[in-house]
Order: C-alpha cells, then structure tokens, then sequence
C-alpha cells in the first residue's frame, strides 16, 4: 500500500508542482521552501534533551495549538518544541504566534526517505498531530522513529467518517500508526471507533480553540483601533470574516440591500484566500462603494468597504466589529472557526453548513449566543434590522458561553504526560 502511495504522489508532485510553481513562486513572489520540503537543506539542530515535535495544517490548526505549545513550555521548560506546518499562511502564523516554540518548519513532502531524515535530525520523543492530518509516509514513519504518536483536537466529521467506513481495510492499518486520540467530542470518538479503533486509545477531551487567548480590547483601545481606520462614531461595523469564493458575492449584495435601510452600516470583509483580494476589490467598484485595504492607503473617513489583505489579523478586527458573520457556512464547505468574535463578546452569525463546527455551533444556538441564515437575504435582514442593544446581548451570551467550554489545553496536557510517564 505504501509503494503504491508513495508513487501517486510523486505523479502529483510532477503534475502539480510546476502549476503551483507558477501561480505562487513567479505570480505572487512566494518562496516555496523546495529544498527543506525535499530535505534536500534544512537548518533545524538536533535537541538537547526531550523533543516533541507537533505538525499543523494551516492557520486554523496552528493557532488551535498555541495554548497548548505554551502550556507544556510553561510545565516543561527544558523540552524542546519543534512545529511545522504545511501552507505558507500556516508557517507565517506559526512564526508570530507560536512564540513559546523553539523551532518552526515546513513539514516535509510525504516520502519515507524524506521523513527519516526529519525524524533522525529532531528525535521526537512524541510526534503530535493536530485535528485531522494523515500523511501515510509521515505516520508510518513517525511510528518507527518516535516514541509515540498522538492526535490532538481530534474532529472526525460525519463525511470523513463516512469514507473511513467504506475504506475501513486501508483506513485502520493507517491509524493503527496513532497511539492515542485526543478528540474533541464523543462523536469523534464514535466515528474512530466505527474504523476498529479501540476505546482506550480514545480520549474525549474537548476544543483546544475554546481555551483561546487574545489581546485584551478595552472600550478605549477598540475606540482608538476605530480612530485608526476613520471609522465615524456613528458607524455600525460589520465583519466579514474568512469568506469563501462566491460567497463574497452574496455578503457584498447583502451588504448593499442593508445600506440601503441604515447608511450607517460598514463593512469589514477578509476573504479566506488572498488571492480573491482583486475580485472582491473590483466587485466593490462596480457595486458603487469605496473600498479601501489594509495594505493600501490611510482609510478615508468616507469608505464602505474595507478588505482586510494581510494574514494573521483578523482577530484584532473582531474586537471593534459590532457584529461578525463567519464565512464557509453559506456554501457548504463547513463553517469556520467563530471563536474568536466570541471572545471579544461579540454577536455571532453563520449560514446553515458548519459541519466542520457543529457541536459548537448546537451549544452557542442552544443558547441564544449566534443566529443562523440560510442566505444573503436573511444575512441582510439580520444587518439592516437588528439593534446595538440586541447584539450586545447576544455578544454577552456567546462570550458566556465560550467561557462554559474552556478546559481542553489542562486536559491535554495531562494525557500527554501521562502517556509519557506510562509508555515511554
């Protein structure tokens, strides 16, 4: 099976590699990082003493390590960190966010010969993955060359479980590379188990996203955040943020239908992807708004639209909006993460598809903290209709109801001691 593998991906490495060499190395000036991802050059030392090495995705898969990097720096100062991450947005968060790691990394393409060479260099008394990432070659290799292999902030969605079923032979050999899972609900766990994963190598320990830490944003500092962007006194602020292809259409044309009713109302909107920035700029235009970036020139104090084009400050934003729609639930891609508006004690909205969040999105619905639409129109009603004070109260809510779910880092730190003391 692993030959097999191991050949498939080296047609895509020869069918894909010159497109993506195209469109982000000589298009957008992007460094690839080739050589370390061939581990053909990479300066990673060797470590003193125990070494843990944790792998993310992207974005949402590094921050939701973050409390736990510097919850098991804060216990275990002498170990060593080691954490990569696949997308260059997740490698740029892991590097002004994951303060408390000592080294930060592309994670290798999938071939065994590469990742020996990783293992051999880092020698990881734990290898550690995050949410859902299950490289064959990597977990294969991992198994041979670390003492032992996690999962944590384990989320097994209804669709991932559903093809784990029906390729249930190929499926368990490769998680039997895993000793322990570390899943945020008992339907994760479920769904491991439906794979002839065993119960005790499964641990129901909750969402490292809901122990969530932010700059604090006081009254005073949100208002100086708007002064900064010459945002009226009388303005209300919505945001947008990590909105899909296409649904930064239907956001665009709600936003237009409700200014119509309160001219009061701007719009934040962070696409998911920067390379929308220019479709969503010139989509502006045509639709008769002044748009403004980030990047670009000091906001007017007359803008609309203001497009948030840099990586790793949406959060920040969340602070000063008045209200937040969270993108991916329009479309059915699964929602994103809505956490950090709740945070900030923000009112939450989403669409109807959060798969990809569905317990937490059930918990904040159960309890009045976010509102559901099921398009652009109802997100319009939402904006030109709702009330200050009612947000407010809703923002209270969600922020309530984060609170009522922290407890994972604690929990997971815990597990991976224990494993530690009784395995290795």
């Amino acid at each position: 099976m692993y030959v097999l593998y191991s050949f498939l991906v080296f047609l895509s490495l020869l069918y894909y590699l010159p497109a993506t060499v195209w469109k982000l190395k000589i298009r957008r000036g992007e460094k690839l990082h080739l050589k370390e991802r061939f581990g053909l050059s990479f300066s990673l030392p060797s470590p003193e003493g125990t070494s843990i090495w944790l792998h993310a995705v992207s974005v949402g898969e590094v921050l939701s390590l973050q409390t736990l990097i510097r919850a098991l720096k804060s216990r275990h100062p002498d170990w060593t960190i080691y954490c990569s991450a696949l997308t260059n947005s997740g490698y740029t968060v892991a590097g002004s966010k994951l303060g408390e790691a000592d080294h930060i990394f592309y994670v290798p393409f999938d071939f065994a010969w590469i990742a020996r060479k990783f293992f051999k260099r880092i020698q990881p008394r734990l290898f550690i993955l995050a949410e859902s990432e299950f490289w064959p070659n990597l977990l294969r290799t991992a198994r041979r060359h670390a003492g032992g292999v996690l999962l944590v902030n384990g989320r097994i969605s209804d669709r991932t479980g559903r093809r784990f079923r029906r390729f249930r032979c190929l499926v368990r050999p490769l998680l039997g590379n895993i000793d322990r899972f570390l899943v945020q609900t008992a339907p994760d766990g479920s769904r491991l188990q439906a794979v002839g994963i065993s119960g005790d190598r499964i641990r129901v320990v909750g969402n490292l996203k809901a122990d969530i830490q932010l700059p604090p944003m006081n009254g005073e500092n949100a208002a100086v955040l708007r002064s900064e962007l010459n945002c009226p006194p009388v303005a209300v602020v919505l945001l947008a943020g990590s909105v899909h292809v296409g649904e930064d259409v239907t956001v665009l044309k709600a936003y237009a239908e409700s200014r119509d009713k309160r001219p009061e109302l701007r719009l934040i909107i962070a696409p998911r992807h920067l390379d929308r920035v220019e479709v969503i700029d010139s989509l502006c235009i045509q639709m008769g708004f002044r748009v403004v970036r980030r990047t670009g020139e000091e906001p007017a104090r007359d803008w609309d639209v203001f497009i948030i084009d840099t990586i790793g400050e949406l959060a920040r934003f969340y602070a000063v909006c008045d209200i937040a729609f969270l993108g991916g639930s329009l479309i059915p891609w699964g929602g994103q993460n809505f956490l950090e508006p709740a945070f900030y004690g923000k009112p939450i909205v989403f669409g109807p598809h959060m798969k990809n969040f569905a317990v937490l999105a059930a918990r904040f619905i159960e309890n009045d903290a976010a509102v559901v639409v099921q398009d652009g129109a109802a997100l319009s009603r939402v904006w030109s209709e709702g009330t200050k004070s009612e947000w407010k109260k809703t923002g209270e809510r969600a922020r309530m109801t984060l609170d009522s779910l922290r407890g994972a880092t604690e929990k997971t730190v815990k597990e991976i001691e224990a494993f530690i003391e009784n395995n290795l």
